[in-house]
């Protein structure tokens, strides 16, 4: 997997999306993060749009709280995306964020070379966040699976795993991304940025209004 030799191109890479949309949006008054609107289009909807012309293999959206209302927006977007949204859900959520991304970690079924963590409720992350961090993956070195943004000594999101990354995590009961990457630090390539997109997301009211973000 040491790519930086490689003539592939990140457009290339076979792509494999996870997108964790299973929260409670508590701080927002119990209100799906995902179906938050930007210019009138939900940040579900914008994201799937953005990966749309990337190699994508398979794309994988984790609902559990809110799930008849995200699911009702997935049946909708599906008509148009040329890489349909597979809807898997949480019958815990409650159980908390690790256990979504185990889920849907143990939903891929198929082959990919990298995978794509990410949150439902940034609403900057767009084509060239995704091909910022591909272009970072092709330049990773040998022992490295893991490309993890830091902006201003801050983790950032998404995170992108190789298959073999994956592979091991799926290889250990319970295991979750967060804690593979804890326990193996030197798979880590921390990709330094200022692109402030990979900090933020959407929390609170005051998150709401700072993104000019709509409740519909």
């Amino acid at each position: 997997m040491t790519s930086s030799s490689s003539p592939i191109q990140a457009l290339q890479l076979r792509l494999a999306v996870l997108l964790l949309a299973a929260g409670e949006g508590s701080r927002l008054g119990r209100h799906p993060k995902a179906l938050l609107r930007k210019d009138g289009h939900t940040l579900l909807q914008r994201f799937s749009s953005a990966i749309q012309g990337f190699a994508l293999t398979e794309y994988i959206v984790v609902t559990g709280f809110h799930a008849e209302a995200i699911e009702s927006e997935i049946e909708k977007l599906n008509l148009s995306l040329a890489h349909p949204i597979k809807v898997i859900k949480n019958p815990a959520p409650e159980r908390g964020h690790a256990s979504s991304v185990r889920l849907g970690l143990e939903s891929f079924k198929g082959v990919f070379d990298v995978l794509l963590v990410a949150l439902s409720d940034q609403p900057v992350i767009g084509e060239k966040e995704v091909q910022e961090l591909l272009d970072a993956f092709l330049k990773l070195k040998i022992g490295e699976e893991i490309i993890l943004p830091m902006v201003e000594g801050k983790r950032g999101n998404p995170v992108v795993f190789s298959r073999k990354a994956i592979s091991e995590v799926l290889g250990t009961p319970g295991m979750v991304c967060r804690e593979y990457m804890d326990h193996h630090p030197s798979q880590v390539r921390t990709m330094l940025t200022s692109n402030q997109a990979f900090l933020m997301d959407v929390d609170t009211p005051e998150d709401i209004q700072l993104h000019k973000l709509s409740l519909t």
